[in-house]
């Protein structure tokens, strides 16, 4: 489903001459910025794989360079793991301007005052934004922004075509109903949130156990998931943290099934290898990630541009297509055009509603009660689960 990205053009937005002081969130006594400067000529960005392509890794595939054209901000970045890996990498004051984050760290990010409280106003396609991403609780706090929608997805069940027959149609396929083929052959997320993928499986798989939210785990349903997830270690080929590491083990045949991202799927097809994937009978988890800006940085001209810029319609249709995800903002289907849009399921509310989105999972249960397990816990958990 990949296709040749169009390239941009023009920087998006009108961009004020005079700087103010960088925003805070979190307890910063800063305040965001009402007007957007000349750029400083540097932005340093940490990101998910496939967030802000150059050309380097398709020449096709650039919207990084039209945006160093545009704005004189040079752009580097650094490649993430997981969600862990960058909240400690924000947390190193001045040293990156922004962050891709999802629901997992967001939270942590806005609450260790670690990021900036936003002006949208200076955003002009914020408006356009889908109205459920305008103001999520994962990037919207007491009616301050610290985020801007970017791309959103779910956290499909991938396999290998030739060797996983029928389909698989639920997530017992990798927990507790592994086929014969797949047998020492999955590829489990590394990150601690996976556990709350066994929770969504035993929500309905055990509903004795009266899940409700993944992420809002008593200490029996939190105490089930672990023993469901160390059942699955004796079948787990590796537990992918880059992309290309679950890529390379679907390639030598090391791996044949494994929960994943739309952009893995995509790499695979577009090199001919015999994969597809499903959202199973019990939904899936997932990520809806913002951008947002250190409250330290360094060159916050440079990063509400790029904010601007990646809202574009335009461009945020680029990253859909190589990505594999949903636009935030939903303009971008003019681009995309409606049959890709309907594989994304940009404005189909029934299937957003069936992604549980990656949040931090507090103490706080969401019904009053302080009974569930915090993620310093799945931290701990997860390290004893791998190992």
């Amino acid at each position: 489903m990949k296709s040749t990205a169009r390239r941009v053009t023009a920087l998006a937005g009108g961009l004020a001459v005079v700087a103010a002081a960088c925003g805070g969130g979190g307890g910063s006594s800063t305040k965001p910025l009402d007007k957007v400067g000349a750029g400083e000529g540097a932005l340093s960005l940490i990101i998910w794989p496939g967030y802000a392509e150059s050309g380097k890794n398709d020449p096709k595939v650039d919207w990084v360079t039209p945006f160093e054209t545009a704005s004189g901000c040079k752009v580097t970045t650094k490649e993430a793991q997981d969600s862990a890996e960058m909240v400690t990498l924000m947390r190193q004051g001045s040293t990156y301007d922004g962050v891709s984050a999802s629901g997992d760290a967001t939270n942590r990010l806005i609450a260790g005052g670690n990021v900036a409280e936003l002006n949208v106003s200076l955003i002009p396609d914020f408006a356009n934004i889908t109205p459920k991403l305008q103001s999520p609780p994962h990037n919207t706090v007491n009616g301050k922004h610290y985020g801007i929608s970017y791309q959103w997805g779910a956290n499909v069940l991938m396999y290998n075509t030739d060797k996983v027959t029928p389909a698989p149609t639920s997530w017992a396929a990798v927990f507790d109903q592994v086929p014969a083929a797949a047998k020492g052959k999955l590829t489990p997320y590394t990150g601690a949130i996976y556990i709350a993928d066994a929770a969504l499986y035993l929500k309905s798989a055990k509903p004795e156990l009266g899940i409700t939210d993944p992420y809002e785990l008593t200490q029996a349903q939190f105490d089930a998931a672990i023993v469901l997830l160390k059942a699955q270690k004796g079948n787990a080929k590796l537990y992918w943290g880059t992309t290309t590491e679950q890529t390379d083990a679907f390639k030598s045949g090391d791996a044949v099934m494994g929960p994943s991202w739309p952009y893995q799927v995509n790499l695979l097809e577009g090199d001919k290898q015999p994969v597809a994937s499903v959202i199973p009978k019990e939904g899936a988890t997932g990520w809806a990630d913002s951008w947002m800006m250190s409250s330290k940085a360094a060159h916050p001209n440079c990063m509400y541009k790029w904010m601007q810029w990646t809202a574009t319609p335009d461009v945020q249709a680029q990253v859909a297509s190589y990505f594999g995800s949903a636009p935030a903002n939903p303009k971008a289907c003019d681009v995309l055009g409606k049959e890709t849009c309907d594989a994304y399921h940009v404005t189909d509310d029934a299937y957003f509603s069936q992604i549980s989105f990656w949040k931090t999972p507090l103490a706080d249960c969401g019904n009053g009660k302080t009974t569930c397990i915090d993620f310093a816990d799945w931290t701990k958990a997860w390290t004893e689960v791998k190992g």
